[in-house]
This record gives structure tokens, sequence and C-alpha cells, in this order.
């Protein structure tokens, strides 16, 4: 456990929960099946209260939810509601179009959850050139809301682009740059490498943080300050970073991701 004993579950929460006939449970039954401790040590958070339900301090042990609707938090941290509902994030590789079928025959996501049995949604899109992380759930409403513009989770971006990158473009990006459809806000930018090439023309590394999701924002972005791309590939979504996800790999949210990212959406 962490500091405070927030829970710390790196398992997807996709377990049916034992509920009564009335379809509710004891909390601290519930928060012991999501893995956030033992039912002793749950009731211990309770007791503390530090165990939050729809707003409100939960202590009284014995207390009844329902799982499927009821907004949990332990020490301030989201805690998803179990369901039959998959979450996976997929290192989409370079060249792969970001739909699930396409008419041209072009490998899209689809053909890279081919296996999966669920009719799985993708949530925005990366540009077919655009490698890097991409969330495919079937949970259809989080789809609609984590994409839609007023709950977009800022995304940061890796770049190799043609030039050398000066502090005074990095400074020129944070101040805000407008492109033809209107003004980006970059979070965060920072040079992170060059690469010089034999025939002597010179590349950067660049990173960058933003939350909008135009269509090919990130190569306008910086093609408008002198500094077109060459390759480029998402590293974060919101909390969910890339780490050593392999190319092609996907892999199911952790409960912790999620809940945040519910917490993004308002759900």
């Amino acid at each position: 456990m962490k500091p405070h004993d927030a829970p710390d579950n790196d398992q997807p929460n996709s377990q049916r929960p034992e509920t009564d006939d009335d379809g509710l449970i004891r909390l601290q039954k519930l928060l012991a099946q999501s893995g956030v401790a033992s039912r002793r040590k749950c009731e211990e958070l309770m007791l503390d209260g530090l165990v939050e339900v729809d707003g409100e301090i939960v202590s009284r042990l014995g207390t009844k939810v329902d799982p499927r609707t009821a907004v949990i938090r332990v020490d301030g941290k989201r805690l998803p509601p179990i369901s039959d509902k998959v979450y996976l994030v997929l290192n989409k590789p370079r060249g792969v179009v970001s739909t699930m079928s396409d008419p041209e025959g072009r490998r899209t996501l689809g053909d890279l959850v081919a296996d999966r049995p669920e009719r799985l949604f993708h949530v925005g899109r990366l540009d077919t050139d655009t490698e890097g992380l991409i969330i495919l759930t079937n949970d259809g409403d989080f789809a609609q809301h984590l994409a839609h513009p007023s709950h977009e989770v800022d995304k940061t971006y890796v770049a190799e682009v043609d030039g050398e990158v000066h502090v005074r473009t990095v400074r020129e990006l944070l101040a805000g740059v407008t492109l033809d459809d209107g003004p980006v806000t970059v979070s965060q930018a920072r040079v992170i490498g060059g690469d010089p090439r034999r025939e002597g023309s010179k590349r950067s590394i660049v990173e960058l943080t933003i939350h909008e999701g135009r269509n090919r924002i990130v190569r306008r972005l910086l093609e408008h300050v002198g500094h077109p791309v060459r390759r480029l590939t998402r590293t974060v979504i919101g909390p969910i970073t890339l780490a050593k996800l392999p190319s092609g790999a996907m892999r199911e949210l952790t409960v912790a991701e999620l809940g945040e990212l519910l917490d993004d959406a308002e759900l």
C-alpha cells in the first residue's frame, strides 16, 4: 500500500462482485474484492475516515452500496466500479490506420485486436504515420465522454523534427501559437535530444504536452514554428505512460489509471 493506505492495485477491475439478492454489497467486502487490501485492512480504512462514497465519508461497517453506480474513493483516489467492460491501451505501430476497418485494405486497429471477443471503440485518433498510445474500450459512454473536447486529458508527444530547436522556439510554443483553425495551448515543451545526420543537416528531439485533439495538431504546430516533423510518438495519455509496452502490444488499464480517467471524463 502507498502512504495513508491508498489503493495501489495494478490489476484491471473486471471481476464481477458477489452481491446480495438486492444487488448490494457490503462496502468493505467490495473494497477487498477490488484489490484495495484485505477485508480487515479495508475496515480499518473505513474507520479512519479514508473511504468516501458519493461524496460522503462512510465509516459505518456493514454499509451496503451498489457496485454498479457508487462513486467510491479511498484516500481521495477513485476506485472504478467492477464491471465486465474492458479498457485497453495499445501501442499503435506506425502505418496503422486509426479505424476498426478500412475499405482500402490498409492495416487497422481492428486487425490488431482481431482476437478480442468484444466490439471495441477507439478513444480519439492517431495519424497513420504517428505511433504510440491509444485507448480501446467497449464502454461507449466512457469513449464519448473522454474524447469530448471539454474532457480531453493531457497528451505528451515525442517528435523528431528537422533543424536545431532553440530555447526561443520552446518559449514561443509555451507562449501559445495560433494556427489557421485557432490557438493552441502547449502546457509543457522541451528539447530532449539532437541527431546530426551524415549529410550535415540536423534534427532535434522535442517533447511537448497538449490537451487538444485537432487533426494533425502536433505536426502542424511544429511546422508552424519552422520544424517539420519526421517521426512522432504519443508517449502519455493522462495517467497512462508508454513505458516498455512493445509496438503493437496492448494491456488492460490498471485500477488507478481507470479511476483517474473516469474522473477526467466526469463519469
